[in-house]
């Protein structure tokens, strides 16, 4: 099984953005309410849990891009 990285790869945010440009990217991810860092390139990142999320119609927020902690519970098991 692979391992996905935790930011979008280049191709993924050209898909999403229409651009191969990085400018065109950052206006791109600027009009439409996308949070996103740059590298010192800049270039746009953008996390793959918050692109998720966007792209699912959920508004992103601390609360819901936080990984759920669980345990298992087999206190009802028997």
């Amino acid at each position: 099984m692979e391992v996905q990285s935790e930011t979008l790869a280049d191709e993924e945010l050209a898909t999403i953005t229409g651009y191969q440009i990085p400018s065109k990217q950052i206006q791109w991810l600027t009009e439409n309410h996308w949070e996103f860092v740059l590298t010192g390139a800049r270039r746009p990142i953008v996390g793959r849990i918050y692109a998720r999320l966007k792209l699912s119609g959920v508004k992103p927020s601390a609360a819901n891009t936080m990984a759920e902690t669980w345990s298992l519970d087999l206190a009802k098991v028997g």
